[in-house]
C-alpha cells in the first residue's frame, strides 16, 4: 500500500544563501536541505519531504529562483 502524501505549497519554503558558504539552503516544515544552486536546494528538500509524507511542487529553476529571501 502506498503512503498517501499531503500537498503543501512551494509558499511554505524559504531559500537563502548560506553565509560563510558556497551554496544555498531550503528550509520547510523542519527539514533543512544544502544545494549549490537554489532549484538543486529545492529539489532536495521535496525528495527530503517525501520521506516525511508531504508533496512538493516541482518547479522549473526560474520559478525557484523567486523563492530566494535575502538579510534585507
Amino acid at each position: 500500500m502506498k503512503k498517501k502524501l499531503i500537498n503543501i505549497s512551494a509558499a511554505k519554503v524559504k531559500i537563502f544563501k548560506i553565509a560563510n558558504r558556497r551554496g544555498y539552503a531550503a528550509v520547510s516544515l523542519n527539514n533543512l536541505t544544502e544545494g549549490s544552486t537554489p532549484h538543486l536546494a529545492y529539489q532536495r528538500l521535496a525528495k527530503a519531504l517525501r520521506r516525511s509524507g508531504y508533496q512538493l511542487s516541482l518547479l522549473p529553476a526560474d520559478k525557484v529562483k523567486r523563492l530566494v529571501v535575502s538579510k534585507a
